[in-house]
């Protein structure tokens, strides 16, 4: 049996926009012409799809079967359609991409304005949040994430981890002096970054191997931001990512102790699994994995167009 495919469309619609009077308004048909399409369907099935009321329509048993596989079967077309379009035509459109504020204002604004110089026609919506935000609930195509990534809806590439480093202002060690060892940040003054109590152990791998040191200091934060004016404002040293305060410092910060370093939590680009990706997309995940790679730590290049499998990649 071979359906007629607006009449699916139309019955898709129905449901999407709940009820035939808002879906006539979606599509720019009649309200007669929506409620005859469903009616065909029905007929054309040998199955009531919706329960009709004055107020309001709701699916049958048959019609929630029908419609969970009819709309994943109209979407698959919407995006053949569009990798066909995408071929013939220069890459355009909207990407909604998310990360955390410091990584969008100190590593993201430069590399999207590159981004954008290169494609012109695509639009980048960015939103910055502290919050993890639900790519697929919230019809989100990227995000860069730190740290370790479980779902299993997601696909993630990961980059190089961001390390931090040791910083600190001048004018706060013309007053202080520098530190020549690890140990002897236990007597400076720390900004602490989401330390209890305003207390903390750093870990710093150095060229003797990695040391733990517990710092302390009148200033403690949960954003990286702030700890980074902290520093600059004299407020004491700080343990900070290395592209936040070199980014952010603009010349107003000194990194103290250079041949140590604190590693990072892994880093990733992140798009939703088991779904076509528009070209787009793909392009956009391709520069920022390439761009966000430190040159000193090249990484391959994967480039992302259907998902092959779930979870992490490297």
């Amino acid at each position: 049996m071979q359906l007629h495919l607006t009449r699916v469309s139309v019955f898709v619609k129905v449901v999407q926009e709940g009820g035939f009077s808002a879906a006539s308004r979606a599509l720019g048909l009649p309200k007669s012409s929506v409620s005859r399409a469903v009616a065909l369907l029905e007929q054309e099935l040998g199955a009531q799809l919706l329960r009709r009321s004055t107020r309001s329509v709701a699916l049958t048993d048959a019609g929630a079967a029908f419609y969970g596989r009819a709309s994943h079967g109209l979407a698959a077309i919407d995006e053949a359609r569009e990798a066909v379009v995408e071929l013939e035509t220069e890459v355009r459109g909207t990407v909604r991409i998310t990360a955390a504020v410091d990584a969008g204002v100190w590593l993201l604004s430069s590399l999207l304005a590159g981004f954008i110089e290169r494609h012109p026609a695509v639009v980048v919506d960015v939103v910055l949040t502290a919050r993890t935000v639900d790519l697929v609930e919230e019809g989100f195509d990227l995000a860069v994430r730190m740290g370790p990534v479980h779902d299993e809806r997601l696909i993630a590439r990961r980059i190089p981890s961001l390390d931090l480093g040791v910083y600190a202002s001048p004018a706060y060690l013309a007053r202080h002096g520098h530190p020549a060892r690890v140990s002897d940040l236990e007597s400076h003054r720390c900004v602490v970054f989401r330390g209890p109590g305003g207390r903390a152990t750093w870990t710093l791998s150095g060229p003797d191997g990695t040391e733990h040191v517990a710092v302390s200091g009148a200033v403690n934060t949960d954003d990286f931001a702030f700890a980074l004016q902290s520093v600059v404002a004299g407020a004491g040293l700080g343990l900070l990512p290395c592209f936040v305060a070199e980014h952010g410092g603009h010349g107003q910060v000194t990194r103290v102790l250079p041949h140590h370093r604190s590693i990072g939590a892994p880093a990733h680009v992140v798009v939703p699994a088991g779904r076509y990706l528009p070209r787009r997309v793909a392009l956009l995940a391709d520069f920022l994995v390439e761009g966000l790679a430190p040159a000193n730590a090249p990484t391959k290049r994967r480039r992302i167009r259907r998902a092959p499998r779930r979870g992490a990649v490297d």
